[in-house]
Order: C-alpha cells, then sequence, then structure tokens
C-alpha cells in the first residue's frame, strides 16, 4: 500500500509541488487529494488530523506527517539526488518547522493562487482521490 498527500489544492507551490513529486515518484507510490476536497476530509477525520489544517500532510502506513516532516518523507522515496534531502531529519524539527511556516505564510504572495483545484490529465486521474 502506498501513501497519500494532502494538498493545499488552490496554492500554485502547492500545485508544482505536486507535478515535481509525480514526476519523480516512478513507482506511483503516492496518490493525492486536495485539502479542499471531500477524499481529505474524509482522510483527516478517520486519521484524527485537525480540521482546518492547511500545511502539507503525509498519510503512510497507519502514520500521518505534516510540514516539514511530510516533505522528509516525500523526499526519502522519490527518484534521483533528492533522497539525499531526507539528511534533513537531523535538523531540529522546530527549526525545519520554522522555515516551513515562512513559505507557507507566505506561499500566496510568493507564487499565487488559483481559484479551483488543479484538474489532473487523464493518464493522472488514477494517482488523484475524490471520494473514498
Amino acid at each position: 500500500m502506498g501513501g497519500i498527500i494532502l494538498y493545499d489544492g488552490v496554492c500554485n507551490l502547492c500545485n508544482q509541488s505536486v507535478r515535481f513529486i509525480i514526476k519523480r515518484d516512478t513507482k506511483s507510490f503516492y496518490q493525492f487529494a486536495s485539502l479542499q476536497g471531500k477524499a481529505a476530509k474524509k482522510l483527516l477525520q478517520r486519521y484524527q488530523i485537525p480540521m482546518g489544517t492547511s500545511s502539507l500532510i503525509v498519510i503512510e502506513n497507519g502514520r500521518w506527517y505534516q510540514k516539514s516532516s511530510a516533505v522528509l518523507q516525500i523526499m526519502k522515496r522519490l527518484k534521483g539526488i533528492w533522497k539525499l534531502l531526507a539528511v534533513g531529519w537531523f535538523i531540529p524539527k522546530k527549526l525545519r518547522d520554522r522555515i516551513y511556516d515562512l513559505i507557507a505564510r507566505n506561499r500566496y504572495r510568493w507564487f499565487g493562487k488559483n481559484d479551483r483545484c488543479m484538474v489532473p490529465t487523464p493518464e493522472l486521474r488514477n494517482r488523484f482521490l475524490d471520494e473514498l
């Protein structure tokens, strides 16, 4: 069983990150759900993740990760040099999350925002969760 990434579907940075992950996740380990969608809301409830969470969430093996820990969890599974970024686990979580929070707070200003979630291509449709 693979993992699930919950992301902000209207954030340009988040959508670009999803595309980045898909390109390097050659084993199609991850599926995706926008935090604005019904599938994500059900997953938040199932895993008792606080509602209203706006950070990146990764669900794997019955556990969930958020913020910088979610990013590092994803990097471990990607093809190529990106796996090396997993050494970030050695950086204290407080510091990692401060950097994550700075980017998250400014993501709409720096990268823009869409008024609706990304629509996946037909080839990628099976990687995105609509309903559970």
